[in-house]
Protein backbone atom coordinates (compact mmCIF):
# COMPACT_ATOMS: atom_id res chain seq x y z
CA UNK A 1 0.00 0.00 0.00
CA UNK A 2 1.28 3.64 -1.09
CA UNK A 3 2.06 5.30 1.78
CA UNK A 4 0.38 9.11 1.78
CA UNK A 5 2.26 12.03 2.77
CA UNK A 6 3.06 12.93 6.24
CA UNK A 7 1.69 17.00 4.71
CA UNK A 8 -1.67 15.13 4.40
CA UNK A 9 -3.57 16.95 6.59
CA UNK A 10 -6.63 14.50 6.44
CA UNK A 11 -4.69 12.63 8.83
CA UNK A 12 -4.24 12.87 12.16
CA UNK A 13 -1.86 14.33 14.06
CA UNK A 14 -0.15 10.49 15.35
CA UNK A 15 -0.19 9.37 12.03
CA UNK A 16 1.26 12.30 10.02
CA UNK A 17 4.00 11.99 12.95
CA UNK A 18 4.99 8.10 12.18
CA UNK A 19 4.54 9.12 8.81
CA UNK A 20 7.19 11.80 9.00
CA UNK A 21 9.56 9.92 10.70
CA UNK A 22 9.57 7.38 8.16
CA UNK A 23 10.16 10.01 5.51
CA UNK A 24 11.78 11.88 6.95
CA UNK A 25 13.67 11.21 9.44
CA UNK A 26 14.37 7.25 8.45
CA UNK A 27 15.26 4.90 11.07
CA UNK A 28 18.25 4.41 13.21
CA UNK A 29 18.67 8.33 12.65
CA UNK A 30 18.54 11.57 15.10
CA UNK A 31 16.08 14.04 15.48
CA UNK A 32 16.02 17.13 17.91
CA UNK A 33 12.40 18.27 19.37
CA UNK A 34 12.68 21.64 17.89
CA UNK A 35 12.65 19.74 14.64
CA UNK A 36 9.52 18.26 15.36
CA UNK A 37 7.84 21.48 16.25
CA UNK A 38 9.43 23.33 13.28
CA UNK A 39 7.70 20.29 11.17
CA UNK A 40 4.13 20.33 13.44
CA UNK A 41 3.77 24.11 13.97
CA UNK A 42 0.35 24.13 14.45
CA UNK A 43 0.31 21.07 17.20
CA UNK A 44 0.89 22.07 20.53
CA UNK A 45 1.63 19.00 21.86
CA UNK A 46 3.18 17.12 19.21
CA UNK A 47 5.61 15.75 21.79
CA UNK A 48 2.82 13.79 23.67
CA UNK A 49 1.29 12.69 19.76
CA UNK A 50 4.31 11.09 18.96
CA UNK A 51 4.80 9.30 22.23
CA UNK A 52 1.54 7.68 21.64
CA UNK A 53 3.11 5.88 18.90
CA UNK A 54 4.72 3.67 21.20
CA UNK A 55 1.71 2.07 22.03
CA UNK A 56 1.29 0.80 18.44
CA UNK A 57 5.09 -0.93 18.62
CA UNK A 58 7.04 2.28 17.52
CA UNK A 59 10.57 2.77 19.40
CA UNK A 60 11.59 6.09 19.79
CA UNK A 61 15.16 6.22 22.23
CA UNK A 62 15.32 9.55 24.17
CA UNK A 63 18.34 10.14 26.49
CA UNK A 64 16.61 7.91 29.80
CA UNK A 65 17.01 4.88 27.03
CA UNK A 66 20.33 5.91 25.00
CA UNK A 67 22.65 7.82 26.87
CA UNK A 68 24.52 8.79 24.16
CA UNK A 69 21.73 11.11 23.46
CA UNK A 70 21.56 14.96 24.51
CA UNK A 71 18.55 16.15 26.28
CA UNK A 72 16.88 17.59 23.07
CA UNK A 73 17.68 14.70 20.58
CA UNK A 74 15.73 11.44 19.96
CA UNK A 75 16.44 8.09 17.86
CA UNK A 76 13.63 7.29 15.27
CA UNK A 77 14.81 3.21 15.98
CA UNK A 78 12.40 1.11 14.51
CA UNK A 79 9.17 1.60 12.86
CA UNK A 80 5.81 -0.24 14.42
CA UNK A 81 2.45 -0.49 12.94
CA UNK A 82 1.37 1.16 9.91
CA UNK A 83 -0.76 3.50 12.07
CA UNK A 84 -2.09 5.27 8.66
CA UNK A 85 -3.96 2.48 7.03
CA UNK A 86 -7.37 1.86 8.00
CA UNK A 87 -7.77 -0.56 11.17
CA UNK A 88 -4.43 -0.07 12.00
CA UNK A 89 -4.27 2.78 14.78
CA UNK A 90 -7.13 0.88 16.40
CA UNK A 91 -5.35 -1.67 18.78
CA UNK A 92 -2.55 -0.72 20.57
CA UNK A 93 0.44 -3.34 21.02
CA UNK A 94 1.82 -1.93 24.41
CA UNK A 95 0.03 -1.09 28.01
CA UNK A 96 -0.86 1.98 28.26
CA UNK A 97 -0.34 3.12 31.88
CA UNK A 98 -1.90 6.13 33.39
CA UNK A 99 -0.36 8.52 36.40
CA UNK A 100 -2.20 6.76 38.97
CA UNK A 101 -1.37 3.47 38.11
CA UNK A 102 2.50 4.56 37.66
CA UNK A 103 2.11 5.25 41.25
CA UNK A 104 0.79 2.58 42.23
CA UNK A 105 3.29 -0.06 40.42
CA UNK A 106 6.19 2.38 42.03
CA UNK A 107 4.81 1.61 45.57
CA UNK A 108 4.35 -1.73 44.90
CA UNK A 109 7.65 -2.56 43.51
CA UNK A 110 9.23 -0.71 46.70
CA UNK A 111 10.28 1.88 44.49
CA UNK A 112 13.61 0.49 43.29
CA UNK A 113 14.76 -1.34 39.96
CA UNK A 114 13.58 -5.15 40.39
CA UNK A 115 16.54 -6.08 38.48
CA UNK A 116 19.85 -4.05 40.09
CA UNK A 117 17.92 -2.56 43.24
CA UNK A 118 18.98 1.16 42.49
CA UNK A 119 16.21 3.49 44.08
CA UNK A 120 15.57 6.64 41.63
CA UNK A 121 18.30 9.38 42.19
CA UNK A 122 21.09 7.49 43.78
CA UNK A 123 23.92 7.52 41.99
CA UNK A 124 25.45 4.28 39.88
CA UNK A 125 28.63 2.63 41.40
CA UNK A 126 31.85 4.65 39.61
CA UNK A 127 29.83 7.13 38.08
CA UNK A 128 28.08 10.54 38.73
CA UNK A 129 24.90 9.45 36.97
CA UNK A 130 21.50 9.41 38.88
CA UNK A 131 19.27 6.48 38.29
CA UNK A 132 15.73 7.13 36.94
CA UNK A 133 13.52 4.43 37.56
CA UNK A 134 10.63 3.71 34.87
CA UNK A 135 8.00 1.01 33.97
CA UNK A 136 9.23 -2.14 31.70
CA UNK A 137 7.16 -3.84 29.93
CA UNK A 138 8.01 -7.46 30.17
CA UNK A 139 7.28 -11.09 28.56
CA UNK A 140 6.41 -13.45 31.13
CA UNK A 141 6.83 -17.01 30.27
CA UNK A 142 3.79 -19.16 32.02
CA UNK A 143 3.71 -22.46 33.97
CA UNK A 144 1.45 -23.42 31.36
CA UNK A 145 3.58 -22.84 28.31
CA UNK A 146 1.62 -18.92 27.63
CA UNK A 147 3.51 -15.67 27.34
CA UNK A 148 2.01 -12.78 29.77
CA UNK A 149 2.92 -9.25 29.39
CA UNK A 150 3.57 -7.73 32.51
CA UNK A 151 4.45 -4.24 34.18
CA UNK A 152 7.93 -4.15 36.02
CA UNK A 153 9.87 -1.17 37.74
CA UNK A 154 13.25 -1.23 36.08
CA UNK A 155 16.21 1.62 35.86
CA UNK A 156 16.84 3.36 32.75
CA UNK A 157 19.68 1.29 32.37
CA UNK A 158 18.24 -2.23 33.14
CA UNK A 159 15.66 -1.45 31.30
CA UNK A 160 17.18 -0.77 27.79
CA UNK A 161 19.26 -4.01 28.58
CA UNK A 162 16.39 -6.16 29.32
CA UNK A 163 14.78 -5.38 25.90
CA UNK A 164 13.44 -8.38 24.09
CA UNK A 165 13.87 -10.81 26.85
CA UNK A 166 11.48 -13.12 28.57
CA UNK A 167 10.81 -13.19 31.87
CA UNK A 168 10.57 -17.32 33.21
CA UNK A 169 8.38 -17.96 35.80
CA UNK A 170 7.97 -21.49 34.83
CA UNK A 171 11.80 -22.04 35.26
CA UNK A 172 11.69 -20.25 38.79
CA UNK A 173 9.28 -22.16 39.86
CA UNK A 174 10.81 -25.10 38.94
CA UNK A 175 14.07 -24.28 40.03
CA UNK A 176 12.31 -23.81 43.94
CA UNK A 177 10.50 -27.50 43.65
CA UNK A 178 14.40 -28.91 43.30
CA UNK A 179 15.56 -26.92 46.47
CA UNK A 180 15.97 -28.63 49.82
CA UNK A 181 14.03 -27.53 53.10
CA UNK A 182 16.77 -25.65 54.29
CA UNK A 183 17.71 -23.99 50.87
CA UNK A 184 13.89 -23.04 50.89
CA UNK A 185 13.25 -21.59 54.24
CA UNK A 186 16.50 -19.05 53.36
CA UNK A 187 14.92 -18.10 50.03
CA UNK A 188 10.96 -17.69 51.24
CA UNK A 189 12.37 -15.24 54.09
CA UNK A 190 14.08 -13.20 51.27
CA UNK A 191 11.09 -13.11 49.31
CA UNK A 192 8.96 -12.03 52.59
CA UNK A 193 11.28 -9.16 53.06
CA UNK A 194 11.84 -8.28 49.55
CA UNK A 195 15.61 -7.70 50.61
CA UNK A 196 19.04 -9.48 51.19
CA UNK A 197 22.00 -8.28 52.76
CA UNK A 198 24.99 -9.34 51.02
CA UNK A 199 28.12 -9.95 52.94
CA UNK A 200 31.11 -8.01 52.48
CA UNK A 201 32.55 -11.25 50.48
CA UNK A 202 30.18 -11.12 47.87
CA UNK A 203 30.32 -7.36 47.19
CA UNK A 204 33.75 -7.95 46.93
CA UNK A 205 33.36 -11.05 44.82
CA UNK A 206 31.00 -8.32 42.49
CA UNK A 207 33.93 -5.77 42.54
CA UNK A 208 36.42 -8.14 41.25
CA UNK A 209 34.76 -9.53 38.61
CA UNK A 210 34.13 -5.94 37.15
CA UNK A 211 37.84 -5.42 36.89
CA UNK A 212 39.51 -5.31 33.46
CA UNK A 213 41.67 -8.24 33.09
CA UNK A 214 44.86 -6.95 34.08
CA UNK A 215 43.68 -5.78 37.57
CA UNK A 216 42.04 -9.69 38.22
CA UNK A 217 44.95 -10.82 37.79
CA UNK A 218 46.65 -8.62 40.28
CA UNK A 219 44.49 -9.58 42.14
CA UNK A 220 45.17 -12.99 41.73
CA UNK A 221 48.13 -12.95 42.63
CA UNK A 222 47.77 -10.94 46.05
CA UNK A 223 45.83 -13.77 46.86
CA UNK A 224 48.70 -15.95 46.17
Amino acid sequence: MEQPSWEDEKYGTMKRAALWLVQVVGEGNLFTKAQLRDAFPEVAQIDRRMRDLRDFGWRIDTNREDLSLGAHEQRFVEAGQPVWEPGKASKKTGTVVTATQRRELLARDSHMCRSCGITPGQTYAGTFEAAQLDIARRDVQLPDGTTELQLVIECNRCRVGGRGLTADLAGVLGQIKQLSGFERGILAGWVAQDARDFSELEHLWAAFRSLPADSREQVKAALG
